[in-house]
């Protein structure tokens, strides 16, 4: 048996199929681990997703931006963007059935020690309140609120975190946080414009995975989203997200029987310009 983490796959069908191909993944043996991002910018949103539901529950996808974004435009809540790439679902047949499966897929998952997000963890949450908070989300997912939500869902406000925060701005700055983080102050405050590597960091922002003092410091968190980054391989965090989809390569972290770590990489031959 063997426990797979993935990286952003962004609607590129083929290197996951060699990347699945290259692994020898089993679904009655296996686990993986999607990190989110399964859709958009790529040839086949379609297709990943029905190559991930195909593997049943040997298959486990945190949401990120990106698929946050299909739902919203597939609600009518959203408006599609020149370089989206997600007619293929919002046109197919089983369309219905792929954005069921979609808002059944977790915010954060803990499992083998490794807490899963797409994007980040704000330096004052621990494990249990960042399950605890993306329950909250999952729960409007896929309960009858979800297109209220979702028409709601846009927007950068609130930039920090407070326990008292109630209703959409709660749930919307636990999305934030989830799919959208990269850089944030020493407390906590988010950043979204910058999207360059670590060493880009706007005046005043760090990285969130180098915040001084952050909750989660003490267990490995597994992400993707920030393609710049490259992949990292800390005891804290790996990042995993490096660019399929802008013609680099898919990357999967594996743990294997004996408890070994390794870094496998399937190069992609869809290349797009990053927007």
């Amino acid at each position: 048996m063997a426990i797979y983490w993935l990286g952003d796959i962004q609607g590129c069908d083929a290197p996951l199929g060699r990347m699945l191909d290259t692994l020898g993944f089993s679904p009655s043996r296996d686990t993986l681990f999607v990190l989110g991002d399964l859709v958009n910018r790529g040839p086949a949103s379609h297709e990943v997703l029905r190559r991930l539901m195909a593997l049943g529950s040997s298959v486990h996808c945190v949401l990120g931006n990106h698929d946050m974004h299909l739902l919203a435009v597939a609600a009518g809540a959203g408006r599609l963007k020149p370089m989206d790439t997600l007619d293929g679902v919002l046109n197919a047949s089983d369309r219905a059935a792929l954005l069921d499966w979609l808002r059944h897929q977790r915010m954060a998952i803990w499992d083998h020690g490794v807490l899963m997000v797409h994007a980040g963890v704000l330096p004052s949450w621990s494990v249990a309140q960042t399950l605890a908070l993306a329950a909250e989300v999952e729960s409007v997912l896929r309960g009858p609120d979800l297109t209220d939500f979702l028409h709601q869902m846009y927007g950068n406000e609130p930039t920090s975190w407070r326990d008292d925060l109630t209703g959409v701005a709660r749930l919307r700055m636990v999305v934030n946080a989830l799919t959208r983080l990269r850089f944030c102050s020493a407390q906590g405050v988010m950043e979204f414009t910058a999207k360059e590597g670590a060493d880009a960091a706007p005046a005043g922002f760090m990285p969130w995975f180098d915040v001084p003092g952050r909750k989660t410091s003490d267990v490995t968190v597994a992400f993707g989203h920030w393609s710049t980054l490259g992949p990292l391989q800390r005891t804290d965090v790996w990042a995993l997200d490096t660019g399929c989809v802008w013609g680099g390569c898919l990357s999967a972290m594996c743990l294997g029987a004996d408890g070994q770590r390794e870094l496998i990489q399937v190069k992609c031959e869809q290349a797009q310009n990053p927007g």
